[in-house]
């Protein structure tokens, strides 16, 4: 059969020499028509050839729709149904964890990256305790040196300040903190021997807006029996008789009735030369106590407590700090000091115009060791609720409350409820030999026990009530430069 290309070139051989136009026009018609022609009994052929096929496909004999019969189908004779199983998010994400966490919202400070989601990770302990997902708004933060705890406990308070919240340290060891608060428009109160700074443990301190003369002549003197009690028991290393008690109740209503500012040198004295104490019990019941307090204003703790302050609390800073570097060889002198700041905090934190406020216990391993400071934070951590502050303690491992007290113990209940009042748990990397007692005094699962040892510089597996995240902590150049705490070794990260 000719193509459609052989009929043309076949018409131009035969074409006339002298075609007409008409002719020409005729013969392409016929051409096409020829072409056309060939097509068609083309698509016959190919139809045709189709359907043979599929008469013969109907003909073959395959399985039947519903498989074969009988034992040799190897299968049930009803359908194979497997039943839903339903269950709470809490329970799935047990036990299928960090594969689709919703993350904490976007109401808060942002913190970094989640590393299994790939999403923003924010966090604000008041918000979540606005929206009910916490109780508690402490935090407990763990993490060997280097591991960069500190600069992220630094970001959340500082990224804290912008929305209204002050920042309150009472007690720097490293003096890490200086120079952030007074880059953020705050004061670092720097003592230590030699300096002229001078801290007066009978200061009245902040008065709220809401309290009466009667309420606050009745609040001062019973923060000042307290704090020099407290004082004295850090000092002797142990607790006050009630004759001691005694001994600082008398000495402190005359000193207070015969100065208007009192101060610490004027209680010492009168307490081993008591007023009115004719047959000399009095003297002689405080005579331990008042040799112990002697220390700070005569003895080796001298010069920092024996006259009026040099120094002021202001509650409306956007961040206090008391640096301690300078003492930090002498830890009954920084237990001291943390007590008396403690004491200052206190009455800015009981004005319930004083707002939402970070406190930052940073080297807590030091701060736990001494009773009278344990008891203050306890107490501080307890009603942190009702005082709208969020504390965060700073660890380097878990395993440093077992060194709070002997087993059993007072202290060491105190310091096991500082972690039980804390429903945010961040661990940063923790070596090998820590694994287990962190495993278990945080209830971890297998996969969050195994990840903590493989964690970088900025990760930390973050336990918010029952929910876990792994984060990646994300620092600004300009944070990186101010949280820089490698000025001294460079390995000290912490």
């Amino acid at each position: 059969m000719a193509t459609h290309d052989t009929i043309l070139h076949a018409s131009s051989l035969i074409t006339p020499a002298k075609e007409t136009r008409r002719d020409r026009k005729a013969r392409r018609h016929a051409a096409a028509d020829i072409h056309a022609a060939a097509n068609s009994r083309n698509r016959a052929e190919v139809r045709a050839r189709y359907e043979a096929e599929r008469a013969h496909a109907k003909t073959t004999t395959y399985l039947p729709p519903g498989g074969e019969t009988g034992p040799a189908a190897l299968r049930s004779y009803r359908r194979f149904r497997i039943p839903p199983h339903q269950d709470t998010s809490a329970t799935l994400a047990g036990a299928y964890p960090f594969l689709a966490e919703g993350g904490m919202g976007s109401a808060g400070v942002f913190v970094g990256q989640d590393m299994y989601s790939s999403g923003s990770f924010v966090y604000d302990p008041w918000e979540l305790y606005r929206q009910g997902i916490i109780t508690a708004p402490n935090i407990v933060l763990a993490g060997i040196v280097g591991s960069g705890k500190s600069s992220l406990a630094k970001s959340l308070y500082t990224r804290s300040i912008p929305f209204g919240r002050r920042v309150y340290v009472p007690g720097d060891p490293k003096g890490e903190h200086t120079a952030i608060a007074e880059a953020v428009g705050g004061k670092a109160i720097v003592l230590g021997h030699g300096m002229r700074n001078r801290l007066n443990p009978l200061d009245e301190g902040h008065r709220p807006s809401h309290v009466t003369d009667q309420e606050w002549a009745t609040q001062v003197a019973s923060r000042r029996r307290d704090l020099i009690g407290a004082l004295a028991e850090t000092i002797l290393g142990r607790v006050l008789s009630p004759l001691e008690h005694t001994a600082i109740d008398v000495a402190l209503r005359a000193t207070v009735a015969s100065s208007t500012v009192p101060v610490l040198p004027m209680v010492v004295d009168r307490i081993l030369n008591p007023d009115r104490d004719q047959d000399g019990r009095l003297g002689e019941d405080g005579r331990l106590l008042g040799h112990g307090l002697r220390r700070l204003v005569s003895g080796d703790l001298a010069g920092l407590f024996d006259g009026p302050s040099t120094v002021t609390f202001d509650p409306s800073l956007p961040m206090i700090s008391l640096d301690l570097s300078h003492v930090a060889e002498n830890s009954a002198l920084i237990s001291v000091l943390m007590t008396c700041s403690s004491a200052w905090m206190e009455s800015a934190l009981l004005d319930p115009a004083g707002g939402q406020r970070w406190v930052i216990y940073d080297e807590a391993w030091r701060l736990m060791q001494f009773p009278a400071l344990l008891r203050r934070m306890d107490a501080q951590w307890r009603l942190a609720r009702h005082l709208g502050i969020a504390n965060m303690l700073i660890f380097h491992k878990l395993t440093d409350l077992d060194n709070v007290g002997d087993h059993g113990t007072a202290m060491r209940a105190l310091a096991s409820s500082l972690l039980a009042n804390a429903e945010t748990r961040i661990i940063y990397r923790q070596e090998a030999d820590q694994l287990g007692s962190t495993a278990k005094s945080l209830n971890l699962t297998k996969t969050e026990r195994d990840l903590l040892p493989g964690l970088g510089i900025g990760q930390g597996l973050w336990r918010i009530k029952e929910r876990s995240f792994v984060v990646q902590h994300q620092l600004h150049p300009n944070e990186l430069a101010a949280f820089d705490t490698n000025s001294r070794f460079l390995d000290d990260l912490a």
